[in-house]
């Protein structure tokens, strides 16, 4: 593990043309391994970690980093949220999204609460850098995997929120019935609802339109 608290501030303000990075991770192991690759790209320095949301804000206050490093599903505060927090403080801020899913209602979130690039775990080695100096020049990067998702699902049909909250419902386990007294709505009203619900997401039934929807990112995990 690295440990940044042992940096005097000369250290970590050393080279004035780096680029200054935080990274914002709930696995330790990941932050020491993203940590140990930042340190191997010429003309970026690492200049804090967090380990949860409210963390992230705070580290991005004290450390004001050229770009910070987000992970979406974290405790305390999520992702989502800390971005929202951080651009309320820098609207400018950059921000990347690193996660594993590359579900395009995700990637579409995370652009819509600020952040100028969306990054795969899985490709950290190979694109971490090239984002990594594109999103502080000024640009968007998006992993492309999660590009080709968001161009597939380009012309998809949106879900409404009350459909949101019957799918939510149906994927805690409740019925028709269920879901029906939770919403006050009645059950024909649900019934209708799911089969809209199946249309959108060219679901074969309840199952199979809560795993599409896990897998899109229309529902969280």
């Amino acid at each position: 593990m690295i440990d940044l608290s042992s940096m005097t501030a000369s250290t970590m303000h050393s080279d004035s043309q780096a680029i200054r990075v935080l990274i914002a991770d709930d696995h330790q192991l990941l932050l020491d391994g993203i940590a140990t690759l930042l340190q191997s790209f010429p003309g970026v320095q690492l200049v804090g970690q967090a380990s949860d949301g409210q963390q992230a804000v705070r580290q991005f206050t004290e450390l004001q980093p050229d770009v910070t490093l987000m992970d979406l599903q974290m405790p305390v505060m999520n992702g989502l949220d800390a971005i929202d927090a951080i651009r309320r403080l820098r609207p400018h801020a950059r921000i990347i999204v690193l996660t594993t899913y590359k579900g395009d209602a995700l990637v579409g979130r995370a652009v819509q609460a600020g952040a100028c690039g969306y990054l795969l775990k899985s490709s950290l080695r190979h694109e971490l850098l090239a984002a990594i100096q594109a999103v502080h020049a000024g640009r968007r990067y998006l992993s492309p995997e999660a590009e080709a998702e968001m161009a597939r699902y380009a012309s998809a049909d949106v879900l409404s929120n009350r459909e949101l909250d019957v799918l939510r419902l149906v994927a805690q386990g409740n019925s028709n019935r269920e879901t029906g007294a939770l919403l006050s709505i009645k059950e024909e009203t649900v019934k209708a609802h799911m089969s809209t619900i199946l249309a959108k997401l060219g679901a074969k039934d309840r199952t199979h339109a809560v795993t599409i929807a896990l897998r899109r990112g229309i529902l969280d995990t």
